[in-house]
């Protein structure tokens, strides 16, 4: 093995998170690696189409956008951690602007916004419906003005978290998906920026590569884990495959009706029609659903016909082609079937405003941290300044102990323990009868999205907690097929199988525990809100391989009082 790469910062995940999180760690001088399963611009944050809040208007405050954001989480979000965010966003908007992020612009040539759900202004700044994709790569060429100090390990995958002796983490094992070599990576400090964790549902508007990774692997080293039931379900997926259609459209006056043509948003939501919460509109598509309301497939209907047929083909031109592709609609003529889709999760690591987990030396920003400043329910846009911000904060803040401690100097052969568990995953008995990975992992998310969806009880999490213990003795001998070493995508997903029925876990046991409804967690058992027992935060951190241990955090509440959230 080759001499042990040795960073100030090591990031895991090149999405907005971790190059944001690059960028601003190589800004104080610090060196910086950062490893990506896939190449930067592949990263899941590519497929964020709607925009970005920011009260930059100057009708707008960071108060309204605060007290907007503490609303849609159902009061338990963290306020302090929200009014954080929401105060930086503005100069994040002009940052971004300045570094090359061509936000659409009015007929004065104003950044212009659109609306944007749960929201009380026109705040969402855009890129047509690619916003993601733009800043990404935005982001990505100036990391190449950081070349001398900060190295890229692209299409690299991260096995291990490293502890030493003390319980820092001190870096990890990746495997280089190229040709099969394992290195170890030494750092001062570690970021996980690796994303959230769709993969356990089926279906799910997340890529493949959206498989929980960073939260396991945090959690396999002790971290506590927080706000784990809290998963979103977007409103608007085709039925299927779960395609994501931006909430830009609803953003920009789309309808949604049910077979008889009825708006049926006017039952649940008179004030906000549309452009309630994701969860309150997800409770009422799935409502008029399963009470026979819905299309004979499952599915209501958005109606995209309701937006000027010329400003549909230039703001929302990607979801032309997603309605013509993939359901063979044009959508600027004819409505298109949707249904709530797994999205997001709300939960991850736990960490504070500066990124740091309960692991010494470990951090974590975007979507596999959980610093909550989305609580019960994400507002749509929301989810880009998260990354952005609370990546810009951990990797300032990770950089900042790079002249405090010592360059850790891990062996390069502590990479030969992972190197005997792929040979053992290879090498697993491939004969009839025992099943593939992708069959674990179907059953999983089928389960998921039967009984830790839209609605829940206590036999169906108890049901999904059983089938999740019954995979979990499957999967040390899922087979795999790739014997080889280039590209072994089939050792990839044996390992990731493994990561996801751990994150699975965490999310039912968690959604068990909280016995009220709030925000995403709706129990039909349990149906109302329950301040006085539940406004907290449910904690989950490992027990061996035994069920999860669950303690509970208080929230953060400084100036908004929890209040009954209507729209």
């Amino acid at each position: 093995m080759s001499a042990v790469p040795s960073h100030d910062v090591l990031i895991i995940g090149a999405g907005l998170a971790g190059q944001r999180a690059a960028l601003a760690a190589a800004g104080t001088g610090a060196t910086v690696g950062i490893v990506s399963k896939v190449h930067p611009v592949r990263s899941h944050s590519v497929a964020a189409a709607g925009g970005i809040n920011a009260a930059l208007n100057p009708d707008d405050t960071w108060e309204s956008h605060a007290y907007d954001t503490i609303k849609g989480s159902d009061y338990l979000g963290d306020q302090d951690a929200i009014e954080i965010m929401c105060r930086a966003a503005p100069e994040e908007i002009l940052w971004l602007e300045h570094a090359g992020v061509t936000f659409h612009r009015d007929h004065t040539g104003h950044l212009g916004t659109r609306a944007f759900g749960g929201a009380s202004a026109a705040r969402t700044y855009y890129v047509a419906d690619i916003t993601g994709q733009a800043i990404l790569h935005v982001l990505y060429e100036q990391l190449m003005k950081h070349h001398e100090q900060l190295a890229r390990y692209e299409e690299w995958f991260t096995t291990d978290l490293l502890q030493d002796d003390e319980g820092r983490c001190v870096g990890a094992v990746c495997r280089n998906l190229r040709d099969g070599r394992l290195e170890v990576f030494n750092a001062k400090s570690t970021i996980l920026a690796c994303g959230g964790a769709g993969q356990v549902y089926e279906p799910t508007t997340n890529g493949l590569i959206v498989t929980g990774d960073g939260i396991a692997q945090a959690y396999r080293l002790g971290a506590r884990l927080m706000d784990m039931e809290m998963v979103q379900y977007h409103p608007t997926c085709l039925a299927g495959n779960g395609i994501l259609i931006t909430e830009g459209a609803r953003g920009e006056g789309a309808w949604l009706l049910n077979a008889k043509g009825e708006r049926f948003m006017e039952r649940y939501a008179p004030n906000k029609l549309e452009l309630a919460s994701r969860d309150v509109v997800s409770r009422a598509e799935q409502t008029e659903i399963n009470e026979g309301r819905g299309f004979p497939d499952g599915t209501v209907a958005l109606d995209i016909t309701k937006v000027p047929r010329q400003r549909t083909l230039e703001a929302l031109r990607e979801i032309v082609n997603i309605g013509r592709d993939f359901a063979g609609v044009d959508i600027t003529r004819e409505p298109i079937r949707i249904r709530p889709g797994q999205h997001y999760v709300m939960g991850g690591v736990k960490t504070d405003a500066d990124g740091r987990t309960t692991i010494p030396g470990l951090y974590a920003a975007g979507e596999v941290a959980c610093v909550s400043v989305h609580g019960g329910n994400r507002l749509g846009a929301n989810s880009l300044l998260d990354t952005l911000i609370f990546g810009r904060r951990a990797g300032e803040h990770a950089a900042s102990l790079q002249r405090q401690i010592p360059m850790p100097k891990t062996p390069a052969a502590r990479a030969l323990e992972t190197e005997r568990r792929i040979a053992a995953i290879i090498a697993r008995d491939k004969r009839p009868g025992y099943r593939r990975v992708a069959q674990i992992k179907a059953e999983l998310g089928a389960s998921m999205n039967e009984h830790v969806a839209v609605f829940r009880d206590a036999a169906g999490l108890q049901t999904a907690h059983e089938t999740i213990r019954r995979l979990k003795q499957e999967e040390p001998r899922a087979a795999i097929d790739d014997s080889g070493s280039v590209f072994n995508q089939d050792v990839i997903a044996a390992i990731e199988l493994g990561y996801m029925l751990d994150v699975a876990e965490a999310i039912v046991v968690a959604a068990k525990e909280r016995k009220e409804s709030r925000g995403a967690q709706f129990r039909t058992d349990f149906p109302k809100r329950n301040d006085e027992d539940w406004l907290k935060h449910v904690d989950i951190s490992r027990n061996g391989d035994a069920t999860p241990n669950v303690s509970y955090s208080p929230v953060t509440i400084t100036r908004w009082q929890p209040q009954e959230r209507t729209y």
